[in-house]
């Protein structure tokens, strides 16, 4: 179809950290640090001397040779998008049924749902619309201010809790019970009470909502440009496997948010996901728990005995070391902050990881949190899943990672981040809320 398939506004997800034995099977958080279902494709590595929170895929460069020997329009067309690629890019303009069934599809791998979607065609639309809405009226949505329980048995008194579901994460409803839905989400299936969720026409509109629309960049680096053309200026850069929230998907082109502000990439380069959460059984929290404990554990294991000990400098200013930052009564995190303040009104560059001569937003992160014995990932994206969720900024402490739309800086306390922001203006410290916020991460 035509038409723009939708736009799935941003949302911040968060998960209590413990079970408990009551009742109650709705829960506003009372521990401030959580954790969600750790994102796709990110893992947890120790190493001897660091500590490795995440890794990210290496890009592997093809002979040129053999994109030489391509004379395809896609050819061509990777060529002005691109500033250096590695992939061969077929230039093919997904359908807009081919959207529709990439967004059922994630539904269904996080509900368990089995729906056949409508085969799309320009005089099926109608059709296409019909059978999502249909199923987004299968779907249970939690709608709390953090989690509802599931149980094995429809009964508070009665029924073990094995796992949870998270507010705003979807399920798919079997039956009703006496007040209870009984749903299927990711490898959990029991009871929820239903006055802590919504089903059927009420959550259709929900639906929408709740889920992240996500691209993905899958070429070296990304041009995201003004407008919806080839021709269209070009506001900024993005790297190799990063992820931008979708604001609006047209003809060949998703609208995304960047930095520099909103502008449009080409399907060409980016594969478009929708992420959902969905409950986590008391197994699987009580293992990942423990795999951020360990983590946590030896990040503050690698602070202790290798955070940078030696000052440096760079032309006529000098600069402390993150170690002479590091006291009895301050928090690791505290150090990390002040750390990082020294280094505002140093230069943004593309690519770069130096705190002196220039480092984008994610290798300052990163260069940061190195000199503290930390290994972070060069990715905004991968900053998303590091560490242990902050439920909002307003739990927010010095030295957490807060994480945008293909952004991410320093939270430095009282409302306000440090960052490497763009080009134009460097290294500097903004409000924390001045864009939206799609996660907050504690590394100790």
């Amino acid at each position: 179809m035509n038409k723009p398939f939708m736009q799935l506004a941003a949302f911040t997800m968060t998960a209590a950290v413990t079970f408990t034995s009551f009742g109650i099977d709705a829960y506003a958080s009372s521990n401030k640090v959580t954790s969600v279902l750790p994102q796709a494709g990110i893992t947890y590595a120790l190493g001897s001397n660091q500590v490795s929170l995440s890794s990210i895929q290496e890009t592997v460069e093809t002979e040129k040779a053999e994109t030489e020997s391509s004379s395809s329009t896609s050819a061509v067309s990777s060529l002005f998008e691109t500033v250096e690629t590695s992939d061969t890019v077929t230039n093919v303009t997904p359908m807009a049924s081919t959207v529709t069934d990439s967004i059922l599809s994630d539904i269904q791998s996080a509900t368990g749902a089995v729906v056949k979607n409508a085969e799309a065609t320009s005089s099926e639309d109608k059709e296409e619309e019909d059978s999502e809405e249909e199923l987004f009226k299968t779907l249970v949505i939690a709608k709390v201010n953090d989690y509802v329980n599931v149980r094995d048995l429809p009964s508070e008194e009665d029924g073990e809790i094995i796992g949870k579901l998270y507010d705003k994460s979807v399920g798919t409803f079997i039956e009703e019970e006496n007040g209870w839905y009984k749903i299927k989400s990711g490898s959990v299936e029991g009871y929820v009470k239903g006055e802590y969720c919504v089903t059927g026409d009420d959550a259709v509109d929900l639906a929408k909502e709740v889920g992240t629309r996500i691209a993905t960049v899958t070429t070296t680096t990304l041009k995201v440009r003004g407008g919806p053309s080839l021709d269209a200026e070009v506001l900024g850069l993005v790297p190799i496997e990063d992820q931008l929230v979708v604001e609006e998907e047209l003809d060949g082109w998703v609208k995304v948010s960047i930095e520099e502000g909103d502008g449009y990439v080409s399907l060409d380069y980016v594969t478009l996901s929708t992420e959902f959460v969905k409950a986590e059984s008391k197994a699987e929290e009580e293992a990942r728990l423990a795999k951020e404990k360990a983590a946590r554990e030896a990040a503050n294991k690698a602070a202790k005995s290798n955070t940078s000990k030696s000052t440096s400098s760079s032309g006529s200013k000098s600069y402390n070391s993150a170690g002479s930052y590091t006291t009895a009564t301050s928090s690791i995190g505290s150090a990390v902050a002040q750390f990082a303040l020294q280094f505002v009104g140093n230069p943004y560059v593309y690519g770069g990881t130096s705190l002196t001569n220039g480092a984008d937003c994610s290798g300052f992160v990163m260069s940061v949190y190195n000199n503290f014995g930390v290994s972070l990932p060069h990715s905004s994206g991968g900053d998303r899943s590091v560490g242990a969720a902050v439920d909002g900024l307003a739990n927010a402490q010095p030295g957490d990672i807060v994480c945008y739309s293909g952004h991410v800086a320093i939270y430095i306390g009282n409302g306000q981040i440090v960052h490497a922001s763009t080009a134009k203006t460097g290294i500097k410290v903004s409000d924390a809320n001045y864009r939206t916020i799609l996660a907050v991460r504690r590394i100790f």
